[in-house]
């Protein structure tokens, strides 16, 4: 396993990340097989030629790991993605570690972000605003690794949007952005969070009743619902950060595009 090391902060390439870590989609322990690695790569493919023909140099990436028809949700993990001065694109992303409460993030190439046994072969991205590019392009590259120092370890995949006891993968996307708008006032998630509130963004709210939540606790590390108020979490309101619901808040705070979509055929 290769790995890059940016000061004081692990980013992990390793091409064998699909079998031990995970974020919107199953955790089984299964090697792919010849024709979801193929269609991963095709996808992988077909996202850079479209993202090299857009002329962004940054946006937010998401793919479909999972049905999550019965929320109202069509995608399920959101990376930052970027154009390497090499020429390849890479993707920022946290992964949650199969099994566990904790997760890390991670580097990978659009292979491997789409290396997965997906739900739906679908790409999905909003082309940030310009300068919004420049500030995450800023995150990405300056030492020491700005674009790391929001991340926490421990992981829910329902985790509250305005809370500072887990992080999920989305909330992490996110937080980071709103960290390189302002990287000179914003230096806690606590922070980033009042940012994101002050531009409008709204979390997904899903219903979950008790019998479900009581389900995920009990059966998955990685779900927890314990740092929800409890006005909400017992009247099943739920307020996490889906990427469904980021894509519809870059374009209302003028901070992005429309969000655009290709699947593979």
């Amino acid at each position: 396993m290769k790995r890059a090391v940016f000061p004081a902060l692990l980013l992990a390439l390793a091409v064998a990340l699909p079998l031990q870590a995970q974020a919107g989609r199953s955790c089984e322990q299964a090697r792919p097989t010849a024709e979801l690695i193929v269609k991963g790569m095709q996808l992988a493919e077909r996202t850079s030629q479209q993202l090299d023909a857009g002329g962004a140099r940054v946006v937010l990436l998401a793919r479909a790991g999972q049905d999550l028809g019965k929320y109202g949700l069509r995608y399920s993990h959101l990376g930052i993605a970027y154009k390497t001065d090499e020429g390849p694109w890479r993707v920022v992303h946290k992964l949650n570690q199969c099994g566990t409460a904790v997760a890390a993030v991670y580097r990978q190439g659009l292979g491997e972000f789409f290396l997965d046994d997906l739900w739906r072969y679908e790409a999905a991205w909003v082309v940030p605003a310009p300068a919004v590019q420049a500030q995450l392009l800023a995150a990405l590259h300056e030492p020491p690794a700005r674009i790391v120092r929001l991340n926490i370890a421990p992981y829910s995949i329902v985790s509250y949007a305005w809370g500072q006891k887990y992080q999920q993968s989305n909330q992490w996307a996110v937080e980071t952005l709103a960290a390189a708008m302002e990287p000179a006032t914003i230096g806690s998630r606590a922070q980033a969070q009042a940012w994101m509130q002050f531009k409008g963004y709204e979390p997904t709210t899903l219903r979950l009743g008790p019998l479900t939540r009581l389900g995920g606790r009990v059966g998955s590390a990685n779900v927890a619902f314990d740092d929800h108020p409890n006005d909400k979490r017992f009247s099943d309101r739920i307020e996490t950060v889906t990427v469904d619901s980021v894509f519809a808040w870059m374009p209302r705070a003028g901070l992005g595009a429309a969000p655009v979509a290709f699947k593979l055929q």
